[in-house]
């Protein structure tokens, strides 16, 4: 895989996409690559970018933050949310994806001196030989008027991998924790959680998991505006596709019902589309703008410390899905319905990565219709997409994390792909947590090794192809 394959727009596969106002089902072309959009390499080896857009370095893994504790390491899954102190300003909730066995990265400092300013309720959990662990969320207030970072802090804590999440209607952020662990392998509570982090947090908050949400290997969660059903997928070979229906709208803590998606014509469906002698299914083969018809089966036991809750989804008739990780809902023109994306991240005959659309029937109880909206057929279209985020424009906006040089990439209504920016660093690491601010002028990203976070803004008006 060479660089020069990568500078332009590239030919998407043929698609049937629908969204926004655009209704592009049965397409039968793929589209040509606009190359006007090539990448000026960044001399200071950080994001290449398309011509007339810069970047600002926000911050980095290890600085010290406003109140006094480090920079926590390995930033991922991100939102943005408006601050109601001012216009100029955006707040960013933002991932910390620190696993077990990772020893860097800690907030608390060298010898994690600092982590006697934690009280035992704010730290979710120790490891086997008592030190913290390192995953949770950072608040960042950011000043778009003069492109800076005003302050940052920690807010959650003791957690385990906090991989994707999402943001919720009601200004939180559900931080996903994508470690399914049990004290026999060293921690000494039980993970796998979600946990809520409100966006007015001023400080650490108590770490409280949503157990009724489910423990399973969690990835990204998005909330329907409508009914405040939780939809969230789950970072596994053989992980399902949830949703959670609270008891009460928007109070999560009160708890609910945990259920995962079925195929009313394909039960216990396969969605890889892998070949056989890859361990996929032929019989189970999905085609790209084929609708299916989807119902939900309810779950028992959702945090059992066997953790075998998509193993026993699967049994009873739930899909399983290749790696699911991205997650957004897109509002449709009509300004009352919408669509629910996700990515598969190996999913796909080439294993390079799905797109699936899940569109809500009317009701809290009701169905809906599943659709495998694009299948990447080669790494140089689309190689292992993660994060997602639905762009002001209504593209898709994807971040990779494949095996070559790592892309933020747009998908438009139009079925094409096209470069937004390339990590130059030399680590190659991943994008995560893509996000927009509230006036859609400046993209958020992390690239997660060594640490950084970007503010680009640019012309985004040129990207729509």
């Amino acid at each position: 895989m060479t660089l020069s394959r990568r500078h332009f727009l590239r030919q998407a596969q043929a698609v049937g996409l629908f969204y926004a106002s655009y209704s592009l089902a049965g397409c039968a072309q793929a589209h040509s690559a606009n190359n006007n959009f090539q990448l000026i390499p960044d001399p200071a080896k950080r994001l290449d970018l398309p011509a007339g857009f810069t970047y600002t370095l926000v911050s980095e893994t290890g600085g010290t933050m406003s109140d006094g504790f480090f920079r926590p390491g390995r930033p991922d899954g991100m939102a943005c949310f408006a601050d109601p102190s001012s216009a100029d300003k955006c707040i960013l909730m933002r991932n910390h994806e620190n696993w077990l066995s990772i020893p860097a990265g800690s907030p608390f400092g060298k010898g994690n001196e600092l982590l006697d300013r934690v009280s035992e309720s704010q730290l979710y959990d120790r490891k086997a030989d008592g030190s913290p662990f390192f995953g949770g969320v950072t608040k960042v207030v950011y000043d778009l008027k003069n492109n800076r970072l005003e302050s940052d802090h920690l807010v959650l804590t003791g957690t385990a991998a906090n991989c994707a999440g999402g943001k919720t209607p009601w200004g939180s952020w559900l931080s996903c924790e994508e470690e399914m662990l049990k004290p026999e392998e060293g921690p000494g509570k039980y993970h796998g959680f979600v946990f809520e982090t409100p966006a007015n947090a001023t400080g650490l908050i108590d770490a409280i998991p949503l157990k009724a949400m489910g423990r399973f290997t969690h990835e990204a969660a998005s909330v329907d505006p409508k009914t405040g059903i939780v939809y969230m997928t789950e970072d596994a070979r053989h992980g399902l596709f949830y949703r959670f229906i609270p008891a009460v709208p928007g109070q999560l803590h009160e708890g609910g019902r945990l259920q995962a998606l079925a195929l009313r014509n394909k039960k216990s469906a396969i969605t890889s589309n892998w070949p056989e002698d890859w361990g996929g299914h032929g019989p189970d083969s999905f085609v790209v703008g084929q609708d299916h018809i989807a119902e939900w089966i309810d779950l028992e036991d959702v945090e059992s410390p066997n953790g075998d809750l998509a193993h026993r989804g699967y049994a009873s008739g739930a899909a399983q899905f290749m790696r699911g990780e991205g997650l957004d809902y897109a509002v449709r023109a009509d300004g009352k319905t919408g669509d629910f994306y996700f990515t598969c991240t190996e999913g796909g005959a080439e294993r390079v990565g799905q797109i699936w659309r899940y569109t809500p029937d009317e009701g809290v109880e009701a169905g809906g219709t599943l659709q495998l909206f694009f299948e990447s057929t080669s790494a140089d279209s689309l190689d292992m997409c993660d994060n997602l985020v639905i762009a002001p424009w209504n593209d898709i906006i994807l971040c990779e994390d494949g095996r070559g040089d790592q892309y933020l990439r747009g998908l438009s209504p139009e079925g094409i792909i096209y470069d937004i920016a390339r990590n130059a660093h030399k680590d190659r690491s991943e994008f995560c947590g893509a996000c927009f601010s509230p006036d859609g002028r400046t993209m958020f990203v992390n690239v997660q090794e060594p640490g950084y976070t970007y503010a680009i803004t640019g012309p985004w008006e040129n990207l729509r192809v």
